[in-house]
């Protein structure tokens, strides 16, 4: 299957189109990228100006000073069609909209209750005949309803004309991770469970829920980045080498990590919810949900049998970051006067993605002087990997283009529902702890043996 030849983007008027992917239909027109009519589609009442203006408006101020023949050229693409997702007429007047175009891309940007629903009508009405689908995450609330959207999806599209975007693997930093694990041969014999103590992820936001308390109550910390963006990371950090960079060799690779991970029990996981969280705009007075989620994984294949991965995700926290931190076991030979110390303070491998993106191994080094006593050092190895490209431009670019490759498959999503799924029924519950910590110390408890949380570093 070649281009598509023109983008139906329903939910044209929510807030997903307003502040991403407006503008990555800008930076893909930018760079000469963009070549098809944009249809939006939603259940306001617009006219081509009115819709034009909404785009215009996103645009002016996600990039203020931006190229103006270029947002131009965007518009003159932007047409819209109003109406129901459930009724005909509304994919009627889309089928007279779209015109010659016959291999269009089905972008749905609504909330996942609708995903159905619009998948259902394209069928009926002959629409999803030579097209792709673009589906947002999150991809079900459990592994119950990722396989009934599966069905639904595979029921109307071919799997290869499927894209599930999680925005987070469009990421620089990211796609840096699956360069690094695999161009590079000094990381090869230690990245295993003889050289690795253990691993842990951190995901921290220091703002509330906002104006998205009634979104958080329906999902939590689990649901809305542990399942999906963390796991995602755990994959590219624990898989074996994939045969080539092709996107089913990199899928099969990922499922065998999922695969491998054991289901999750109570006693791996904690539960937390900042002070204040209950007060916040449609929030239950007496809610359960978790704004923070810290979890102990397992992962039993022979390169990771035995060594814990520590996760953690949360808001209402001391500071924003994204980092992984790689701990090694410490020398098998106490040799110097420091032997103790080195212990303590392990060689590490830090990989920050965000706020700006670092890769550092820390080392130690002997003090000048007689004794054979040394301190930490830290190596950079990269600083600052940030792409031109933003996230959201490089996946909507690559499935107009059929390029599947930073895109997750069904049976990858599936196989990541199925570690959670047994603790999203009868979880422990949350526990306090205030804004501008690191979250409860309860979480402090799911580490074995040596070691404890990291703070990221700025």
């Amino acid at each position: 299957m070649g281009r598509s030849d023109a983008l139906v983007l329903y939910g044209f008027t929510g807030d997903l189109a307003r502040k991403k992917i407006f503008p990555a239909l800008y930076e893909l027109e930018r760079h000469g990228a963009l070549s098809m009519p944009v249809i939006g589609v939603s259940g306001s009442r617009l006219d081509d100006g009115q819709a034009r203006e909404r785009v215009r408006a996103s645009v002016e101020e996600e990039r203020p000073a931006g190229d103006r023949a270029a947002l131009e050229r965007l518009l003159s693409r932007v047409s819209y069609v109003g109406g129901d997702y459930r009724e005909a007429a509304t994919f009627e007047a889309l089928r007279r909209t779209l015109g010659a175009a016959r291999a269009p891309a089905h972008y749905l940007a609504v909330p996942p209750a609708l995903f159905e629903t619009v998948i259902a009508s394209l069928a009926r009405t002959g629409l999803n005949q030579a097209a792709r689908l673009i589906v947002e995450k999150p991809f079900g609330r459990d592994l119950a309803s990722a396989r009934a959207l599966d069905a639904a999806a595979r029921a109307a599209f071919p799997e290869a004309s499927i894209f599930r975007i999680d925005h987070y693997l469009g990421k620089e930093a990211i796609m840096n991770l699956l360069y690094f694990r695999f161009a590079n041969t000094f990381l090869q014999p230690v990245w295993c469970r003889d050289c690795i103590d253990s691993v842990q992820l951190t995901m921290a936001e220091s703002g509330g829920v906002g104006t998205r308390g009634g979104f958080y109550e329906s999902v939590g910390a689990l649901r809305d980045v542990v399942e999906n963006h963390l796991f995602q990371i755990v994959a590219l950090l624990a898989m074996e080498a994939p045969r080539t960079r092709a996107f089913d060799d990199v899928q099969a690779s990922k499922i065998a990590v999922f695969e491998a991970m054991r289901p999750l029990r109570p006693a791996d996981l904690v539960r937390g919810q900042y002070a204040g969280y209950r007060q916040e705009r449609d929030v239950a007075p007496d809610s359960d949900v978790e704004t923070y989620c810290a979890l102990r994984l397992h992962i039993d294949t022979p390169r990771w049998r035995g060594t814990p991965w520590y996760l953690r995700a949360g808001k209402g926290l001391a500071g924003d970051a994204v980092e992984a931190h790689v701990r090694l076991k410490p020398p098998a030979h106490a040799l110097f006067e420091d032997s103790a110390a080195a212990a303590a303070e392990p060689n590490t491998l830090r990989l920050r993605l965000q706020p700006g993106e670092a890769i550092a191994l820390s080392a130690r080094v002997k003090r000048p002087g007689k004794r054979f006593v040394g301190e930490r050092r830290e190596l950079l190895l990269c600083e600052d990997t940030r792409g031109d490209a933003l996230p959201y431009e490089r996946l909507l670019g690559d499935a107009l283009a059929g390029d599947a490759t930073l895109f997750t498959s069904g049976a990858a999503v599936e196989a990541a529902w199925a570690v959670v799924d047994p603790v999203l029924w009868t979880p422990p519950r949350v526990v306090p702890y205030g804004r501008g910590t690191w979250g409860p110390r309860e979480a402090d408890a799911l580490f074995v043996g040596a070691g404890g949380w990291v703070e990221p570093r700025a």
